[in-house]
This record gives structure tokens, C-alpha cells and sequence, in this order.
């Protein structure tokens, strides 16, 4: 079971991040709601990198909605506190949660959103010069009109959980299961898909990768990264 990093506090803005590895999603998702309980105006920002085992989760968009995952076999469902609609993750697939004081930093949560599309489009162009977009429309990212990257957050006390899942290199198949952004037909892409077959997608080093381009991308001083 991975040890989830404890609030810390500290003077500088700093982002503390790590790669927490294949984690299940409930159990993620119970100390993320932890983290922020018990955060104080002095604790640091995180960034909790994971990967899942297969799960569907339907976002609070859906509560009272009847939107439903078709033929979804042995594949879980849960009813996430995130919001959106419904969202696939799988190995193979980097999740990023993002544990921020939003008040701290002077960002609104469209501003976030913004933020963090335009880390994952600066990651997909530094280190492969692919370009990509977001849509304010149907937040997320995409690549030739299909998405790579999809948001999900939740703001309780002025700070955020949850965060954004990168397609990197997993079995696409389940995306057929769900409507993406509530589109019918939306076609979805992977890092794994657009690159060569050589190409290195190991999810610890572009974990690390990432947090570097969004804590700049957020205006933090420093990236501390858990070994």
C-alpha cells in the first residue's frame, strides 16, 4: 500500500510531488479527502502521481443524471466526488492529483483548468513536439480533435483534489464504453498511439516531467520530488 505524503508546512512555494504507483482508486481518493481535511494555511501543495487499476467513475455532473456505462463486464463503477461526467483510468494511464490551496495561489478554478491544460499540452510539446489544445468548452486536451488528457477536480475550503488523467499507453477499448465529455463518438488517443514504438513512457520519470512543467506553470519557487 503506497504511504501517502502527510501535510507539511513551509515558507516557500513549493510543490511536493511523487509517484505513488498502481494505487487503487477508492483508496486514493480517501486520502486525498483526508489531505484536505487536514491541511492549514501553512501546508504545502502536492501533486500525487498514480496509476489505477481499471474503474469507470462518474463525476458529480451524473448524480441525478442516468448516464450509464454500456456492457462495462468486470470493470467497476464508482460514484466520484469530482466534478464531470464519466471518466475511464487503466494501467498504462498517468493520473495526476493536484492538492493545491487555491486561495494561496490566486487562482480561480477556471484559471486552474487553463493551468493545467496548458502544462499537459507543454509537456506533449517540449519533450515530443506534439501539438495539442484545450477546449473551454469540453475541458481537457486534445490532439487532432481527439483527447489525450481529460480533468476532473473538486474545491472544498478554497483548496482543490482530484486532477487529470493522461492517456500514455493503455488499452483504449473501455473509452468505447462511455461517452468522453458526454460526446457521443468522441475518439480518444494515447501518447503510445501518436509516438514510435521505442518511444520512453515510463510513468515515474514523466511523472516527475510533468510536475516540473506545472509547477512552473503555476508559479510555484520550487519542485520537490520524493524519490
Amino acid at each position: 500500500m503506497p504511504e501517502y505524503p502527510l501535510p507539511q508546512a513551509g515558507q516557500r512555494r513549493c510543490l511536493r510531488g511523487c509517484f505513488l504507483g498502481r494505487t487503487p482508486y477508492t483508496e486514493a481518493w480517501q486520502a486525498m479527502r483526508q489531505f484536505t481535511e487536514q491541511r492549514d494555511l501553512t501546508t504545502q501543495d502536492q501533486l500525487w502521481c498514480v496509476e489505477h487499476d481499471p474503474v469507470f467513475t462518474r463525476g458529480i455532473s451524473l448524480r441525478n443524471r442516468s448516464e450509464a456505462v454500456r456492457d462495462m463486464g468486470a470493470i467497476p463503477v464508482v460514484q466520484s466526488d469530482r466534478g464531470g461526467r464519466l471518466s475511464y483510468h487503466g494501467p498504462g494511464q498517468l493520473v495526476a492529483y493536484l492538492l493545491l490551496d487555491l486561495q494561496r495561489l490566486g487562482l480561480g478554478i477556471r484559471a486552474l483548468v487553463t493551468a493545467v491544460e496548458e502544462s499537459v499540452s507543454g509537456l506533449l510539446r517540449r519533450d515530443w513536439q506534439l501539438h495539442s489544445q484545450g477546449d473551454r468548452q469540453r475541458p481537457g486536451v486534445y490532439v487532432d480533435g481527439a483527447k489525450i488528457a481529460a480533468l476532473g477536480l473538486r474545491v472544498r475550503r478554497g483548496c482543490c483534489y482530484h486532477g487529470c488523467s493522461l492517456n500514455v499507453d493503455m488499452d483504449l477499448a473501455p473509452f468505447s464504453h462511455i461517452d468522453p465529455c458526454g460526446q457521443p463518438g468522441l475518439p480518444v488517443t494515447s501518447l503510445r498511439y501518436l509516438l514510435d514504438a521505442d518511444a520512453d513512457l515510463a510513468l515515474p520519470r514523466l511523472s516527475r516531467r510533468w510536475g516540473m512543467v506545472l509547477a512552473e506553470q503555476l508559479g510555484y519557487e520550487e519542485l520537490l520530488w520524493a524519490a
